[in-house]
């Protein structure tokens, strides 16, 4: 009876699934967060009577042969990266891209790392940073005695400073696309490697074509769906409660099997 290690593995895929679903639930406030989403396969057959093996010598074959499967795995945990919400902060450090792009943030070893969260921040040299105060790439410096900051649609950063008619223009901002986003490697703190299975970077200035604008003065909100996540997780709990019952049954049916006299 195979049925005790097949359900086993229906318990086991049930528990990732939640664990999946947990994540997300606690991401619900958290800026530029994508929700993830768990991917099953059944795993291989036993082959009892192979389908299209010759069952006579007049050339007859079995039409649909007994296969017996041995349970489920995890293929993968896929991200969604369908956009979040907009939310209007009033801050002006805060910036939202409206469509596809990662912000470029440089790691303290020097790497790049990417990002939707655009909830940043200037440290004592005027540098625009992350709350973790690493820089955004490339590196924009708001000079001293600026008395307002405007970012346009395009990335262009400018500042006014006090005494001067004009604004000036202080650097721009660039976002980056990949072949396959699905496939950066998240790192935590709303940050993203570039891994083989994401591609190389494509750096644009904000509203070419295939990049999304950015918005001064909004942030994204997360993409879960609370209550998506809620009906995701009873059906996960059903599933879990049910390949425990057949653990239980199949345990039931060895009993009554060694109890025969």
């Amino acid at each position: 009876m195979k049925a005790l290690s097949t359900a086993a593995t229906g318990m086991l895929a049930q528990q990732l699934n939640i664990d999946v679903i947990a994540n997300n639930i606690s991401n619900m406030n958290t800026t530029g967060f994508k929700r993830s989403r768990a991917e099953f396969q059944d795993l291989l057959y036993q082959n009892i009577e192979r389908v299209g093996a010759s069952s006579s010598d007049a050339g007859t074959i079995v039409p649909s042969g007994i296969q017996i499967g041995v349970g489920v795995r995890t293929a993968g945990v896929y991200r969604v990266s369908d956009q979040g919400a907009l939310q209007n902060t009033g801050n002006q450090f805060d910036i939202a891209i409206n469509g596809k792009g990662y912000f470029r943030i440089q790691l303290p070893d020097g790497q790049d790392s990417y990002t939707r969260a655009g909830s940043f921040q200037i440290d004592p040299q005027g540098q625009l940073v992350t709350p973790q105060g690493y820089p955004v790439q490339p590196a924009i410096t708001i000079p001293q005695g600026t008395i307002d900051v405007s970012i346009n649609e395009q990335g262009q950063v400018s500042v006014k400073q006090d005494g001067q008619a004009a604004p000036q223009v202080v650097g721009t901002l660039d976002l980056s696309i990949f072949a396959n986003e699905i496939g950066l490697e998240a790192i935590g703190s709303n940050l993203y490697l570039e891994s083989a299975a994401s591609g190389p970077p494509t750096t644009s200035t904000p509203g070419q074509i295939g990049f999304g604008a950015v918005v001064q003065g909004f942030l994204e909100n997360s993409n879960v769906d609370a209550v998506g996540e809620i009906t995701s997780m009873i059906s996960a709990q059903r599933a879990y409660e049910l390949n425990s019952k057949v653990i239980q049954t199949s345990d039931e049916m060895l009993q009554a099997a060694n109890n025969l006299r």
